[in-house]
């Protein structure tokens, strides 16, 4: 028995393995956060794109253009790029906003639209 050794930990040469793998994972881990957060984002993108469309499109019917415009922006932060279309369409007035997609936080953008459309039955005065 006394060639034999005992099995320690020590002796198994692999003290500091999991933080190896885990500074090896980190980069992919951050990846994956921000892929996510990303979408996040765009799907914020597209609900305050309608949601502002929506508005704008039923300010227009009762005011007109000018508070079509008004409405859109006041719906639509300032971090934001966003442009807005307003028109009469047969017996509809639609309203077409746009934003820039941002690339992890509003302001922040490379010219890709994305785009809401809303409409609203035309009202007499």
């Amino acid at each position: 028995m006394a060639g034999r050794r005992r099995f320690r930990w020590k002796d198994r040469g692999d003290d500091g393995q999991v933080v190896i793998e885990f500074v090896g994972m980190l980069p992919y881990i951050l990846l994956i956060v921000v892929a996510v957060w990303e979408c996040v984002l765009i799907g914020y993108a597209f609900s305050l794109a309608g949601n502002a469309a929506d508005e704008a499109a039923r300010a227009g019917a009762v005011h007109g253009a000018g508070a079509c415009q008004e409405a859109a922006g006041e719906h639509i932060g300032g971090a934001w790029t966003m442009s807005a279309a307003c028109g009469k369409s047969g017996n509809l007035y639609t309203a077409e906003v746009s934003l820039n997609l941002p690339v992890l936080f509003p302001g922040f953008n490379i010219g890709v639209p994305i785009r809401g459309t809303g409409g609203s039955p035309n009202e007499e005065r």
